[in-house]
């Protein structure tokens, strides 16, 4: 594992190697790399709506399909020697934006479906929280100008968690909670359907191991600091 991460490094360069071929491709009909992030994170917006609309299994596959044709942009960038700074800016500017939409299409989906506080929209937001804190610490790392791409939960692991635990919640049968009189209960778990759970658990994976990812790369840029002294 590099730097505490579940995917190590050999396979991260296989995975970028298998989308250059595609990445190509679709440079060839004219499309370039920034107008690959565009195309990405409107497909990453349609998850989120899918989310909010509670069409669990389609914001899931939508999660995970554009989640992987992120890789396009970046390997299109370096195979046609078009990789520029800005390119990176607004690529690491509207993945972060895009994750944070999907959570909160996630968020709107479980109090629409009366699945509010335990985990839900309270996971969902704890989530959302975290995720965005993973984020920060490597940019502001970077603008230190020390290395913080370190720990368990990076970006391409937070989403494939999360696409995970949509299409399990949606093949489930969604997160709607109702009592035996009809009502809603918010808080038993005796009535919730088995996508609730299955939902809750991948949004508190998400929010812990983001949670851990943060004291890792506060961990690894506090000892490149100490080091520079």
């Amino acid at each position: 594992m590099s730097g505490g991460s579940f995917v190590s490094p050999a396979t991260r360069e296989r995975v970028r190697g298998w989308a250059v071929p595609i990445a190509t491709a679709l440079g060839r009909l004219g499309l370039t790399p920034n107008a690959l992030t565009v195309i990405g994170f409107i497909g990453t917006c349609g998850a989120a709506v899918a989310a909010a609309a509670q069409a669990w299994a389609l914001a899931g596959a939508l999660v995970l399909v554009f989640g992987i044709f992120d890789l396009f942009d970046g390997a299109l960038a370096r195979a046609t020697g078009r990789a520029s700074k800005f390119g990176a800016f607004l690529d690491s500017t509207l993945d972060r934006t895009g994750e944070s939409l999907v959570l909160v299409g996630v968020a709107v989906g479980c109090a629409l479906a009366d699945y509010v506080f335990v985990p839900g929209v309270a996971l969902a937001g704890l989530a959302a929280t975290f995720a965005s804190g993973v984020t920060y610490t490597r940019a502001k790392a970077e603008s230190l100008g020390v290395h913080g791409e370190v720990g368990v939960a990076p970006r391409p692991e937070r989403l494939a968690i999360l696409a995970i635990g949509l299409v399990l919640a949606g093949l489930a049968g969604g997160v709607s909670i109702s009592s035996p009189s009809g009502g809603v209960e918010l808080f038993s778990i005796a009535e919730r359907p088995g996508g609730a759970t299955l939902l809750g658990i991948a949004l508190g994976l998400i929010a812990i191991l983001s949670a851990v990812t943060i004291v890792q790369r506060i961990v690894h840029v506090r000892n490149q600091l100490k080091n520079e002294q």
